[in-house]
């Protein structure tokens, strides 16, 4: 009796240990690493050690010295107010220079493995982020990647975006701490295979 109840036990624990091993994730895709960042974007200075001149600070500097030679031919007794005024444009377009409007783009990163017995040609993922502290969902990235995976082969999946990952990250300034709050998660939504088969998501 004891040998019987001691054959069952061994049979509830196996069942048990099947059930908590099933994968939930049907899509095949293996999620082996991830990441993102945010990039200052346009020249950190300038290659030909000057300042590069846009189309209305050409025209503005031409036109000043215009004034003064126009001035000095006429013999113009605010030749010295001209002057100021020129020197005056010439110092706020090099302030300008000096402190560049920053401008910041975000790059989203995953790496995955095809462990299906299929080529994949097109995925659909999000990059979901979540609040460290109770795991709220804050913000959800949605891609789609146009690559061919073939089975067993490994790809990184790269883009490019404006939109930060949540609202609280900011599109204006460069903050290594933004992301310690947060959690990262990739979800593979869909799937289109050489074969014209499709894989999508469980609702």
């Amino acid at each position: 009796m004891k040998c019987l109840g001691l054959i069952l036990l061994v049979i509830l624990s196996a069942v048990v240990a099947c059930a908590q091993t099933t994968p939930t994730d049907s899509s095949g895709i293996e999620i082996v690493k991830f990441n993102w960042t945010k990039e200052r974007l346009g020249w950190e200075g300038n290659p030909f050690n000057g300042p590069i001149e846009n189309f209305e600070e050409v025209r503005a500097r031409t036109r000043n010295e215009k004034r003064i030679e126009d001035a000095k031919r006429g013999n113009a007794a605010d030749i010295d107010r001209i002057r100021r005024e020129a020197k005056a444009d010439a110092a706020n377009i090099e302030a300008q220079h000096k402190n560049p409007q920053a401008r910041y783009a975000f790059v989203y990163k995953t790496t995955v493995r095809n462990t299906t017995e299929k080529t994949i040609t097109s995925i659909d993922w999000d990059y979901v982020f979540l609040d460290k502290a109770n795991e709220n969902e804050l913000g959800r990235q949605q891609f789609t990647s146009d690559e061919k995976i073939a089975p067993g082969k490994t790809k990184e999946l790269s883009v490019v975006a404006s939109k930060p990952p949540t609202q609280t990250v900011s599109v204006t300034s460069l903050n290594t701490s933004e992301r310690d709050s947060l959690i990262g998660r990739i979800v593979i939504v869909r799937l289109q295979f050489a074969d014209g088969s499709v894989w999508q998501q469980p609702q």
